[in-house]
Formats: C-alpha cells, structure tokens, sequence
C-alpha cells in the first residue's frame, strides 16, 4: 500500500534537511513567534473575525500564485488540473483550517502571547498522533517523552492561566472560553490538517503552492456559507466588511499569508512533525 510505504521513502528526507528547507523553517519560526503580536497590534477588537480571515485567503491565493508564475508551474495548472483531485488533496483540509483560523483569531485577542504561544504547540502531539494514524509514522521513545511532557505542560499552563485574576481581561471564564478552548481545539484541527498535507504532498504528490490556492478558496467558500448564520455574518450585513480596519491592518494579514505559504513548503519538504515542532 502506497500510505505504508512512502512515509519509508520520505524519512531520508526528514532526517536530514537541506538548506532551503532550514531557510523556510527559519522564516516560518519568525512568523510564528511574531504573528500574535502583530494581531494584537494592528488588529482592533472591533474587526469582525471572519474578515480578516478571509481577506488572509485571498491574500495567500495572490502569493501563491505570484510564486507559481514565477517558477513556472502555473502554466502546467490547466493541463494537469482536476476537480476530483483538488477536492481530495486540498478539500477536507482547507475546510479545517478555516475552522481552525477563525479559532486562533479569537484566542489571540483573549490570551498574552506567551500563553498562546505555549498552548499553541499541543498542535505537535496531535500532528504526531495524527500522522501516525494517516501514514503509520512512529516516533521514538524520547519523542514520545516529550509529547507526553508538552501536553502536561499544556494542561498546568491552562489551569494556571483559566484561575488567574491578574490576567489583562480581568475575566477568567473569558480566557477559558474565549482564549485556551478555541487554541486547544485549532491544535487539534492544525494535527489532523498537516497529516493530510502531509499525505497529499508526499503520497499524491500535489505541490505546496496548488494546495494554498486550492486550500484558500475552499476554506474561503465555507467561511462565506457560514455567514448566512453566523453571528459574524451578521456583523457583516450590519456593519459591512471591514468594519473596524485601518490600513495597518492589512499587516497581520499579509504576515499570516506568508506564514501559510511557508507552512505549505516546509509540510511538504520536511513532514508535519517537523513543521509545527520548528517554531518552538
């Protein structure tokens, strides 16, 4: 079977990374640790969540497939492409995900950035467990260890941060369920989306670029299905798109573009484990 036998052929390449999957690691690690004080900055609470995660889809739709011009695949798209395929790789993923964005979008605003950040890599025990499920890769015993030890650090930081009454909310209940639920489920969503990324990329051999742009507009589709009934949507009607922007809010949705894009490359050269480990 092709699920057992490829995540064999793909561990030279996990073992050992060249230099251009460092170089996207690198860049990947600056986003990740930057991104909730970007939000925080330029993001007022008054932008509608579903806006600014949209207007990140279209943003990453643009960058991909500037980068596809430019190395050449784009004119290939059109020859190669299927809908069957696109929906398979890039489908159940992309709806993930967007699920998983509007989550993160919530707990930035309700959490400091190092809790968030901490809460944020339980994503690598489920991308672990979840690969394992997908494409039957082990992890060693000192990894095993270690997941175990994040988790537990994930759990004492929770408790100690949903009890605090010296948080900057000043509502516990509000950082429960508006700051640690939200991130602990996008963890959950971010293990499962990688392992399919990871299986579309190495198994079905879809280009990290392709599935952005596929990703992006499928996501960006259920989010605008769910603004019939969602309260965002609603927002929207009332008080239109952007409300509550400035231009600098156009900066922390450009930076989470290109944190996808690089998230894409580094899934599809060095595998999800390695991925949401990198930023730690």
């Amino acid at each position: 079977m092709a699920t057992v036998t490829n995540p064999k052929a793909s561990n030279p390449k996990s073992a050992k990374m060249s230099p251009s999957v460092w170089f996207y690691s690198v860049l990947l690690t600056l986003q990740y640790g930057a991104q909730p004080l970007i939000s925080k900055r330029f993001t007022r609470r008054e932008v509608i969540v579903t806006s600014s995660v949209l207007s990140c889809e279209v943003a990453k739709v643009v960058c991909a497939l500037i980068l596809m011009a430019k190395d050449g695949s784009l004119k290939k798209l059109a020859k190669e492409w299927t809908l069957v395929g696109s929906l398979t790789a890039s489908g159940l993923p992309a709806a993930i995900y967007a699920l998983q964005n509007s989550l993160l979008q919530i707990s930035y605003r309700n959490l400091d950035s190092l809790t968030f950040s901490m809460l944020n890599q339980t994503k690598i025990f489920f991308t672990a467990l979840f690969t394992y499920i997908i494409l039957r890769q082990r992890q060693s015993s000192q990894q095993i260890g270690a997941l175990f030890l994040l988790i537990m650090a994930a759990v004492l930081l929770s408790i100690g941060e949903g009890s605090s009454k010296g948080s900057s909310s000043g509502d516990p209940e509000q950082i429960l369920f508006y700051g640690i639920i939200p991130v602990l489920i996008a963890s959950v969503l971010s293990g499962l989306a990688s392992a399919l990324c990871q299986w579309a990329s190495q198994v079905k051999k879809h280009s990290s670029y392709l599935m952005t742009v596929e990703m992006s507009i499928v996501g960006s589709l259920c989010l605008l299905a769910s603004t019939s009934k969602s309260p965002d949507g609603e927002a929207i009607r009332r008080h239109g798109f952007f409300y509550g922007w400035t231009p600098l809010t156009l900066i922390p949705v450009v930076v989470n573009a290109l944190g996808g894009i690089l998230v894409g490359l580094v899934t599809s050269l060095a595998g999800g484990v390695r991925k949401v480990s990198l930023p730690t």
